[in-house]
């Protein structure tokens, strides 16, 4: 498939999906969205972990809903609330992935952007870069991503940044739990590029087990948790690349994983 406002690259066992609409500040469009959705499934039936940014120049997405409408006919309100759905279904397939996810946030990311740096399991960001929810300023709210707040920040930190609109230096949001990791502008790349090789050298079969378990067992109770890690660990215990990592420890050799 052919992407007009994004980029899409495999490299070995990495994939890279990059916003493409500087132009645009990288404004998340519903283009943007069915793209997005297109190159996360596709990358899913590839091989390796997965690295998502913002193109080299511009913000990370700026959500824009377009100028209100005195008059919105009834077929014409059902039709945005549901392309609306974009969102939350693009949420929910990053985060039902079977591989790792790092966001690469080079450029400010607040709105729909931070909603989908958010919905990666790890994330980089670029010094100098700005991070927050300013909707409530336009007269909005960020309900699809309050979500996503509120299970990666404290509650208290999740309200404020939700009430009160401010942006967060990337600093700040290492402080807050946002973001893993603030990194200079001369080491950005390089550090990306190591956590995805580091990702990508580990055994696919484990990563899949592993951060499925980390996304499912958020809703359970602690006992059903443990239940469920338990038969987890049961199947862990029996791949290949556990047999094959355990022997290389002993080997003293770099273990080769198969994915099995």
């Amino acid at each position: 498939m052919s992407y007009e406002t994004i980029l899409y690259e495999k490299t070995g066992r990495i994939i890279r999906i990059t916003l493409n609409r500087p132009d645009k500040a990288n404004a998340l469009s519903g283009q943007m969205l069915e793209e997005l959705f297109a190159a996360f499934t596709a990358a899913d039936d590839g091989q390796g972990g997965l690295r998502g940014g913002p193109a080299r120049r511009g913000r990370q997405g700026l959500l824009r809903w377009g100028r209100p409408r005195e008059h919105v006919g009834g077929e014409h309100f059902l039709e945005v609330h549901e392309a609306r759905g974009r969102f939350p279904k693009l949420f929910q397939l990053i985060l039902g992935l079977s591989k790792p996810t790092l966001a690469a946030v080079n450029g400010h990311c607040v709105a729909g952007g931070l909603g989908l740096m958010l919905a990666c399991d790890l994330a980089i960001a670029k010094a100098g870069a700005k991070i927050g929810t300013p909707e409530i300023k336009r007269g909005l709210f960020p309900f699809m991503i309050s979500a996503l707040i509120l299970r990666t920040v404290d509650r208290r930190t999740a309200w404020e940044m939700m009430l009160l609109g401010e942006n967060y230096t990337t600093e700040q949001a290492e402080e807050m739990g946002l973001v893993n990791r603030t990194v200079p502008a001369e080491a950005f790349d390089a550090e990306v590029e190591a956590w995805a090789d580091k990702l990508a050298g580990y055994s696919p079969a484990v990563l899949r087990l592993g951060r499925r378990a980390l996304v499912q067992q958020e809703g359970m109770p602690l006992e059903g948790a443990l239940a469920h890690l338990q038969g987890l660990i049961t199947v862990n215990a029996m791949l290949e690349d556990a047999a094959e990592g355990v022997a290389a420890f002993f080997e003293k050799r770099p273990p080769v994983f198969k994915g099995r």
